[in-house]
């Protein structure tokens, strides 16, 4: 059995945090044989960076943004990576670029068209945990670029789909909802919804899957869960 958990930059903001998710991870390990994790940037790493570049430029090249802000995920990848090592599960811990994860388009918003599975596949049989750097692939003159807002929770169901495995994303809310619950209290958990309408509820200001992660999980047919990062399984599926 295989899976492909994603955690968002407000799951992995703290070093505590990432060790919570190493030990969980670890206690996951021994039920699911081969994990992929896919992670984002700690936090508000990306929009620190973006500032860093704002003190040169106010108009800064788009090909060095993208260089500069995927740096957040490859720290996040490293120090899961680490934490999860220093507990006796072993992990290794790979970006986009390295898992041949090939895209095309414009800088900060392009689209996955591939990804080495063999590689990933070959790795998965060595009985590691894989965590690979969301947000991030490599185009046709092999330069870093990103994906766009929830790049991350695009990369993770491009995984699944292509690992043909269930993809669970965890994030800071423990599902999807008929409205956002901090503005309206009458609003109630969706405990399953289709493809078609999650992607009408992203394009209409939803902000809890992009809409690009929908619709590549509707092509591959990936069963997406939507949940709370260690809380309980109680979140929404989207399906078919």
């Amino acid at each position: 059995m295989r899976i492909v958990l994603k955690y968002g930059g407000s799951s992995v903001a703290t070093l505590e945090k990432i060790e919570k998710i190493a030990n969980y991870i670890k206690s996951l390990k021994e039920k699911i044989e081969e994990i992929v994790v896919v992670v984002s940037a700690m936090g508000k790493t990306t929009d620190e960076l973006l500032k860093k570049a704002q003190y040169f430029t106010s108009t800064p090249n788009k090909r060095e943004i993208d260089m500069l802000i995927t740096t957040g995920e490859q720290q996040s990848i490293a120090l899961l990576s680490l934490a999860l090592n220093s507990i006796g599960c072993e992990a290794i811990s790979y970006t986009g670029y390295q898992i041949g994860l090939k895209t095309v388009g414009e800088y900060g918003d392009s689209e996955i068209v591939g990804v080495d599975t063999e590689f990933l596949e070959k790795k998965l049989k060595e009985n590691k945990v894989i965590i690979v750097a969301g947000f991030q692939g490599i185009n046709e003159i092999g330069d870093i670029t990103t994906l766009g807002r929830g790049g991350s929770d695009t990369t993770a169901v491009a995984l699944a789909g292509m690992l043909r495995c269930e993809c669970k994303i965890y994030t800071d809310v423990d599902g999807v909802y008929t409205d956002d619950p901090k503005k309206n209290i009458l609003a109630t958990k969706i405990s399953k919804i289709s493809y078609d309408d999650m992607e009408n509820m992203s394009r209409n200001g939803a902000k809890i899957m992009e809409t690009k992660a929908v619709m590549m999980g509707k092509k591959y047919r990936v069963p997406i869960f939507v949940g709370k990062s260690l809380g309980s399984e109680n979140g929404t599926y989207i399906l078919d």
